[in-house]
């Protein structure tokens, strides 16, 4: 499991994934570079697939430094 630093602080990948869904996921894969800027600040963004249910994988988005996040909905 690769830990990384998500606005000065170091998450998992379950705790990233909760920091995009906004509540508690079933699951989550190990965090990747999602080869791309922030549209908000220019940052670095990484990406997560997880499970918010048992029936839905998500590939979520967080920027690094700002609060910008979104998913593959």
């Amino acid at each position: 499991m690769e830990n990384r630093v998500v606005q000065g602080r170091m998450v998992t990948p379950k705790r990233l994934a909760e920091l995009i869904e906004g509540e508690d996921v079933m699951d989550a894969e190990p965090i990747e570079d999602a080869d791309r800027e922030c549209p908000e600040c220019g940052g670095n963004v990484i990406s997560v697939g997880y499970m918010p249910s048992v029936t839905e994988f998500v590939t979520g988005y967080k920027c690094q430094d700002c609060d910008w996040a979104a998913d593959d909905r």
